[in-house]
């Protein structure tokens, strides 16, 4: 049986230790002999297996999810255990986590989804359904990544929103990336890592550039289609992370996914207390102050 391994998986895997790569080799290995050997992974036909880091040098403890196909195995994900060794007890712990982070995410959505049905119908009716596991299942695959459980849930509920006049419903007029989005401005970062990577080969270590880390997964955007700025989640630490192409306000963000979304329903819901941006209206439709157009001014009626 034959044991594929996509490149962007072994590229990004590669990020958690020297020894990772040849770990995974020995594993495929085991699953060309033995393609039965994982367990359900709660997705559609994921199987998951579990690489022991202490048996290879510079590899930490590995999940594996793959698929069984009629003529092959294919790797779909890769991720790092924490350190330290899981008891049953721990791996229930990290599941009523996820379980928990992803209770607080679709909660924050609905109240901002909510509100907008409301008093910004303009805004609600731009937002896209929500998505089902399989269809995660297939941008983990093209990502070769992952997805976090809050990231989940909330493409659970929303999986993107197309906007109005360009603009998204977030702080900043920002916009809920749509998956298609996601994994086209994803590879593209990713190629774009991969040539500074070689040019880095040439630089000292002080020079290098980091445009992308394999770890982070794009989930805002400045505008509908404008890709100059965004947010990203961060699959290894869990926090939201700021990109930008001309490297303004870069850097980790304090928040999470759910502290973020539970802080711009308050900012709608208790208006007065908003401190990452003012929101306002413009007939039905939601508007934040800190990028109105100058000919919305007039127009822009801030909440009270």
């Amino acid at each position: 049986m034959n044991v594929e391994i996509p490149l962007q998986i072994r590229t990004a895997a590669s990020q958690f230790g020297l020894g990772v790569p040849y770990a995974l080799k020995v594993l495929a290995g085991q699953l060309a002999e033995d393609p039965g050997m994982g367990q359900p992974s709660g997705e559609p036909d994921v199987l998951t297996v579990t690489v022991d880091g202490d048996l290879f040098e510079d590899c930490p403890t590995l999940t594996v999810g793959y698929v069984c196909e009629a003529d092959r195995i294919r790797v779909q994900y890769v991720s790092a255990v924490p350190v330290g060794p899981a008891s049953h007890t721990q791996e229930r712990h990290l599941q009523a986590s996820d379980e928990v982070m992803a209770r607080e995410v679709e909660d924050a959505w609905r109240r901002i989804a909510g509100w907008l049905q409301e008093h910004a119908p303009g805004s609600f009716s731009a937002l896209r359904a929500g998505v089902n596991d399989t269809v995660v299942a297939a941008l983990e695959h093209d990502l070769g990544i992952r997805i976090p459980a809050d990231l989940r849930a909330l493409w659970s509920v929303a999986a993107g929103d197309d906007g109005v006049d360009g603009a998204g419903c977030l702080p900043g007029n920002q916009a809920l990336m749509p998956l298609d989005a996601v994994a086209a401005f994803y590879g593209q970062q990713m190629d774009s890592q991969t040539h500074q990577d070689s040019l880095n080969l040439r630089r000292i270590e002080a020079d290098r550039i980091t445009v992308w880390k394999p770890t982070w997964i794009p989930v805002l955007s400045y505008g509908v289609t404008d890709r100059t700025s965004g947010l990203y989640v961060d699959a290894a630490s869990g926090y939201l992370g700021r990109w930008s192409r001309y490297n303004e306000g870069s850097g980790d963000e304090i928040d999470t996914l759910a502290t973020y979304l539970e802080d711009v329903a308050d900012m709608l819901e208790t208006p007065a207390l908003a401190t990452r941006d003012k929101p306002g209206l413009v007939g039905g439709v939601l508007v934040w102050g800190s990028r109105l157009d100058p000919a919305q001014e007039e127009s822009w009626r801030p909440l009270t």
